[in-house]
């Protein structure tokens, strides 16, 4: 999957209906696109992580973007012009110049774990692994790859249209491998009802 650039006036139309795209932005503009977006009536949705870092003598809490330089859109075909007109937004992310729609379950699944104040992370993209449901606790209902790292385990969620994946730590037994399930590209699913989310997000 590639990340095409697109003009408002010289690229094929979005598909019929509100679909979830990838913005891609100006380096370290996600907030404020997003904001922008807000005032654009575009629903947006910026998933944000908690990092704290140092700064001279002191330590400084930050709320980062989990997917740097990108920003998710929920768009019909009508809403395509106002995104690309807005300041900081470089294209849409597509293949073959075609804008190309994320699968909702994989947007619905960060937004189920940021409604739940799950500590996701950024974690490097995975394109194999096995999946898993899980089944009890905090994170019922989300379905992703399970790695191991030492003595702990982690869901690996992944956005694959831009390549990129974030993770959180669970316990192992609240887990079952998905039936039938083999060594495939990462799927997510969330199949609790959709949540309210706030905080993390930017919507119209």
């Amino acid at each position: 999957m590639s990340s095409d650039p697109e003009t408002a006036h010289a690229s094929p139309p979005l598909l019929p209906g509100k679909l979830w795209y990838a913005v891609y932005t100006r380096a370290q503009h996600q907030k404020q696109v997003a904001t922008q977006l807000e005032g654009r009536a575009v629903e947006c949705f910026l998933p944000l992580y908690e990092s704290v870092r140092r700064w001279k003598d002191r330590r400084v809490l930050l709320q980062l973007p989990l997917f740097p330089s990108y920003v998710f859109v929920h768009l019909g075909p009508s809403d395509r012009r106002r995104v690309l007109q807005t300041p900081g937004v470089v294209h849409l992310v597509g293949f073959g110049g075609v804008p190309c729609p994320i699968p909702e379950a994989e947007i619905e699944a960060l937004q189920a774990c940021l409604a739940r104040n799950l500590p996701l992370r950024p974690h490097p993209y995975l394109t194999v692994g096995r999946r898993v449901l899980v089944r009890s606790g905090p994170m019922e209902g989300l379905e992703g790859i399970l790695v191991r790292r030492k003595s702990d385990y982690r869901l690996v969620l992944s956005i694959d249209s831009i390549s990129s994946s974030v993770c959180v730590e669970l316990d192992a037994i609240d887990v079952e491998p998905v039936t039938g399930s083999r060594m495939t590209p990462p799927t997510l699913a969330a199949r609790a009802a959709r949540p309210r989310w706030a905080g993390s997000s930017f919507s119209s």
